[in-house]
């Protein structure tokens, strides 16, 4: 498949590349180092996303050059990246009828296949890795704009490599990207060393909601919309809040219900390693890997919360 598309890589000149809905680190990073590679030989490249390039990841090259609207042309190709779900790469991807064929790069369980070529490895630790496999497979070179796109691919999705997936490749590609010149201080200190102010107030009211099973085995967290309110915050500001409850001992699942209107509520889950939690989220019409799955529920918060903790009471 990695012969097959960068075949079509070579033979198309206009390429378009997207990735899902509130992009984290590894849709950002993978897109952006797909679109640095593909400009650096000499294509035309367009970055779209249905949303903005959260603040966090805003240092990366042409982070700057995401658009919020598909311009009006033609595209030979799109590379859809990291969705699992095809609509989650947004309304506008979806009508879009100026686009020669879909590329599908990802690694969750539950991914669609909607490509001309569809690259699926569950085992890959992050859709990074499946760029850089693609530029290692067409003897490309990675610059430092690429490396320091796939390093925080792989950082963020492996959990500073904590995660189950961080295996042989990732620490190998990691290590490759450091010799490529990224400065892994300098990367974790952004990501990690440099919170708003806002963002920890804001976590300060979502950790007063922190509430546990009678079995103890899962506890959740909630974020609503009078918390981004009372702090002047949004959602771009609540990425993490999910591992404050898995880190509690005896927790094997953590959910964050983060409240996205009156009348419904996004739920992430995330495991530590005894439950697929991509089988809560299909059991709610969502989806994802063993260790961390979503889905979008109708409710209230409070409404939610019962729904789910009754449904993983009974699985587990």
């Amino acid at each position: 498949m990695l012969k097959k598309i960068n075949e079509l890589i070579s033979a198309g000149s206009s390429f378009l590349i997207t990735t899902h809905e509130s992009p984290d680190g590894d849709a950002v990073g993978s897109s952006l180092a797909l679109a640095n590679y593909l400009r650096e030989i000499g294509k035309d490249v367009v970055v779209h996303f249905c949303d903005p390039v959260p603040e966090l990841y805003r240092f990366l090259p042409m982070a700057d050059q995401v658009c919020a609207t598909i311009p009006d042309r033609y595209f030979d190709l799109c590379f859809v990246l990291d969705v699992g779900e095809f609509r989650r790469a947004g309304k506008q991807i979806a009508d879009c009828k100026r686009i020669g064929s879909f590329i599908n790069l990802d690694h969750h369980k539950t991914s669609e296949l909607f490509g001309l070529v569809n690259l699926i490895d569950v085992k890959a630790a992050a859709t990074g890795v499946l760029i850089y496999r693609l530029i290692n497979d067409a003897g490309g070179e990675i610059s430092l704009a690429t490396a320091t796109c796939i390093y925080v691919a792989l950082l963020t999705d492996t959990g500073s490599f904590r995660y189950s997936n961080s295996n042989p490749e990732s620490f190998s590609a990691a290590g490759e990207m450091i010799a490529k010149g990224v400065n892994a201080w300098d990367i974790s200190s952004r990501l990690y060393e440099s919170q708003p102010r806002a963002r920890i107030e804001l976590l300060s009211l979502a950790l007063a909601t922190l509430a546990f099973s009678d079995c103890g085995r899962f506890a959740s967290i909630s974020v609503t919309l009078d918390m981004y309110e009372k702090t002047g915050t949004d959602a771009e500001l609540t990425d993490g809040f999910v591992n404050y409850p898995r880190s509690v001992r005896g927790v094997e699942v953590a959910i964050f219900f983060r409240q996205t209107s009156e009348n419904s509520v996004k739920v992430g889950f995330r495991s530590k390693g005894a439950v697929d939690v991509s089988r809560l989220a299909e059991g709610f019409g969502g989806g994802g890997h063993h260790n961390a799955a979503g889905c979008n529920v109708d409710g209230t918060i409070a409404e939610v919360r019962e729904k789910v903790f009754s449904h993983i009471k009974a699985i587990l």
